[in-house]
């Protein structure tokens, strides 16, 4: 596998990621540098990890997770998604600052668990990990990045309204993942 298909593969890894650096951008009422690197670094931490997990345990536990990685994500997006739905309506801004690093802590374990069996895929195919991990990092990094300040500038004009549609695009991403492993999508 060459670097444009690594690319390709960072790309499409880094999707759900985008998505929920958006939903974190949204209730931002003004950037804050530090925590959209934060975010941005955590998002591509967790999709490098993870294809490293899975290349690493190819064989030996990779049923096992595949079998219930679909309800981890779907659980904990869900739960995120109503916790963002409900901040909607709160007006203290210390709540949100005492979840903020857990939140993003879950959502970027949340939206990389399905990087675990790309991992699984690079060892059959015999990919160069560490520059596969590299490469789906940075893009990550990237990409989420661009999401924290493309919410923040949707949050800026429609707050509440914004939050509640970032919770409802979380809940979303969980079903679309649970659907697509249960074969419905």
């Amino acid at each position: 596998m060459g670097i444009v298909e690594l690319l390709l593969v960072g790309i499409a890894l880094a999707m759900d990621a985008f998505a929920a650096a958006i939903c974190q951008g949204l209730g931002m009422a003004k950037i804050d540098l530090k925590k959209a690197l934060f975010i941005a670094l955590m998002f591509g931490a967790f999709q490098a990890l993870m294809p490293f997990i899975g290349y690493v345990v190819a064989g030996t536990f990779a049923s096992y997770i595949t079998n219930i990685d679909h309800w981890i994500a779907f659980i904990l997006l869900v739960l995120l998604g109503i916790n963002l739905i409900k901040e909607a309506f709160e007006k203290e801004e210390e709540v949100k600052e005492k979840n903020f690093f857990m939140a993003v802590f879950l959502l970027a374990l949340a939206t990389s668990i399905d990087a675990m069996a790309i991992g699984v895929t690079f060892a059959f195919l015999k990919v160069n990990i560490l520059l596969a991990i590299l490469i789906i990092g940075l893009v990550t990094f990237m990409i989420s990045l661009m999401g924290v300040y493309i919410g923040h500038l949707f949050g800026l004009r429609y707050k509440s309204a914004a939050e509640i549609f970032g919770g409802v695009v979380l809940i979303l991403i969980g079903l679309r993942i649970l659907l697509e492993h249960l074969g419905i999508l």
